[in-house]
């Protein structure tokens, strides 16, 4: 309430994946904000996409596609997301998004290796991690960081063989992890869902 009175807002766009909370949260929004707009699949875009399962689509995946396309208007792009899970998204010049991949983020992958075996410590990512370990704490970290780096640098090779000028773009708490070690060059935007969720805004308003 005190952000509404100090900024005057008069719209908002709720974009969240936790159900339980959506409702409780857009009653109060609505209680004080003249303007409310929830994210959903079929909400206005400001691109086209024929992803054949919408109404699964992560709402977080779609503001990163709007805020690339948004801060690279007509530029054949991907779009990476490092968080929880790492998304890829396509996005042609012609304003199209085409579909993405999904597998595990960081520190998922640290996390499945110790929960899903009896010996394996739980570890976080080090930035000096050898390319071979010598010993298993440093086999585990090259494992998991090389992986995710050869994985992210073989989407970027592959796509720039079919899409001519591809731009990469990455957002998410590990961005600047693998950005800063990526041979390719990548653009770091650590705001891009929230620059894209504006952009839906403004495009629905």
């Amino acid at each position: 309430m005190e952000l509404v009175q100090e900024y005057s807002i008069r719209q908002v766009i709720l974009s969240s994946v936790v159900k339980e909370q959506n409702d409780s949260l857009l009653k109060i929004l609505h209680e004080c904000i003249p303007s409310v707009m929830e994210l959903t699949h079929e909400s206005k875009l400001p691109f086209s996409w024929t992803y054949q399962s919408k109404s699964t689509m992560g709402k977080d995946r779609l503001a990163a596609v709007a805020g690339g396309m948004a801060i690279y208007p007509h530029t054949n792009l991907l779009v990476i997301d490092a968080g929880t899970a790492i998304t890829y998204e396509v996005v042609t010049a012609n304003q199209n998004y085409l579909g993405g991949n999904i597998s595990p983020g960081l520190q998922m992958r640290f996390k499945a290796l110790h929960h899903f075996t009896s010996k394996l410590p739980l570890l976080t990512p080090e930035d000096d991690t050898p390319m071979v370990g010598n010993d298993t704490d440093e086999a585990i970290r090259a494992g998991i960081q090389y992986g995710m780096l050869h994985e992210i640098e073989g989407l970027i090779q592959h796509l720039s063989d079919t899409y001519p000028s591809l731009k990469t773009v990455i957002t998410g708490g590990d961005a600047e992890f693998f950005a800063r070690k990526l041979k390719n060059p990548i653009f770091v935007h650590p705001n891009l869902v929230l620059i894209g969720l504006n952009r839906i805004l403004e495009n629905n308003a």
